[in-house]
């Protein structure tokens, strides 16, 4: 089945949270957030990570999706933001111009695309020289981790084992990653892991809503709607604590420079 980006029912689906000061606070170690004037955001979804990184004190941020109904999101949600703009265009060709910018983000992105050497290509084109580059998606490994009262991703693939072979399909070796990153010409090649606050709840109550909605989680398109059912049934009976639930996820980021 899979998630219809283009599905205008799905336009606020990833618009309904903030970036966890955590994850600022590790870009700031990776990044020199002070001499970047100007960022890209690719395949920024609602503009969650858009805003994070206005918020981080960077004058201009483009976000670049290749969704209509994604970037309809993600202008509400950041009307508030005068310095970030969005652009219809995919990871591949976004359409912006040679050696324009000092940071280049795609975030929880390259999952969706097979062919990693285009995708890196095209970031390298528009990197300004010792521009970075910042790439944060889950390998298999960080996928597969056992499910616990934190870590709720890990039921999912507990509860239905075919969404772990779905997962696996789509996800990119740590390896591959890197060894194309070195082919297409970046440097300075660094890969740390991240285990980045998701989400807060204070009832579980509201997770179990949020997994109903499928909200921000594109894996859950994989399931039907009975399905989906029993997922949320079986979360309900997993999680121990019924309230302030502090979900994370483990990530891999890796940072390469032009």
């Amino acid at each position: 089945m899979g998630i219809d980006f283009h599905n205008k029912g799905n336009q606020t689906s990833y618009t309904t949270r903030n970036a966890d000061n955590s994850w600022m606070e590790t870009l700031k170690e990776l990044v020199p957030i002070t001499s970047i004037s100007k960022a890209a955001d690719i395949g920024c979804g609602g503009g969650i990570y858009s805003k994070a990184l206005a918020d981080m004190g960077i004058p201009s941020v483009i976000g670049v999706d290749f969704s209509e109904a994604m970037l309809v999101g993600a202008k509400e949600n950041c009307k508030n933001y005068h310095n970030i703009t969005f652009k219809q265009g995919n990871a591949l060709d976004t359409g912006l111009e040679n050696d324009s910018f000092q940071l280049l983000l795609e975030r929880a992105l390259i999952h969706h695309i097979q062919d990693l050497k285009t995708c890196f290509q095209e970031a390298y084109r528009i990197l300004e020289d010792k521009g970075v580059y910042i790439i944060q998606d889950r390998t298999p490994e960080d996928c597969l981790l056992k499910g616990d009262d934190c870590h709720i991703r890990g039921y999912f693939f507990e509860r239905f084992p075919k969404l772990k072979e779905q997962e696996i399909k789509r996800r990119h070796s740590s390896d591959r990653v890197v060894e194309t990153l070195k082919e297409i010409g970046f440097s300075e090649i660094e890969e740390i892991k991240l285990w980045e606050t998701r989400e807060v709840y204070e009832q579980k109550e509201q997770l179990l809503k949020d997994l109903q909605e499928r909200t921000g989680r594109s894996i859950l398109h994989e399931l039907d709607d009975e399905e989906l059912n029993a997922l949320v049934t079986y979360m309900d009976q997993s999680i121990s604590i019924e309230s302030t639930i502090v979900e994370k996820d483990r990530w891999t980021i890796w940072k390469a420079v032009k």
